[in-house]
């Protein structure tokens, strides 16, 4: 993002409104927000997984790894026991509106596709493609937590999820 001065400098010269850069460049800044999303298609296989990691009083799990043609979905659970009885919205609350992001490698797109929950539990559904092989043995599941919507403000929590 340009700094302020410079804003002000290219408003003045090409005759545009500060506020229209700012609007520009904000957009640009989030473009990755536009790219292509990938529909699963062609439900195949479930593949098993079964790891947890727990940190502080959550339990982060990976039950399983749900393959398609064109893509893998993977589901992030988080639960615990801790929180009282509000209702299902207050989880989110409680955490911030924190997100997810989840990081394979650099060959696989991941993309959060939906999230929700309650009465301590909590899942993030996550679109990876190309999908997965069918072995993903050796395959790190890296989960960084955010504290916005553009994932831009890391809370320094990761859960890393090793399939064995």
């Amino acid at each position: 993002m340009p700094t302020d001065d410079i804003i002000s400098q290219w408003a003045a010269k090409f005759d545009l409104y500060e506020n229209f850069l700012y609007q520009m460049f904000g957009t640009i800044r989030y473009e990755h927000l536009f790219k292509t999303k990938i529909e699963p298609y062609g439900f195949r296989k479930q593949l098993p997984v079964l790891k947890a990691v727990e940190v502080g009083e959550r339990l982060y799990t990976v039950t399983v790894i749900k393959q398609y043609e064109n893509a893998s979905v993977v589901q992030l659970h988080i639960d615990s026991d801790n929180l009282d009885d509000s209702p299902p919205v207050d989880l989110t609350k409680k955490r911030n509106n924190v997100n997810f992001e989840l990081f394979i490698d650099d060959k696989y797109d991941c993309r959060k596709d939906r999230a929700g929950g309650g009465n301590g539990h909590y899942t993030c559904s996550f679109i990876v493609s190309p999908a997965l092989p069918d072995d993903v043995t050796g395959v790190d599941l890296v989960f960084k937590e955010y504290s916005d919507n553009f994932m831009e403000n890391p809370t320094g929590l990761e859960i890393k999820i090793n399939i064995e």
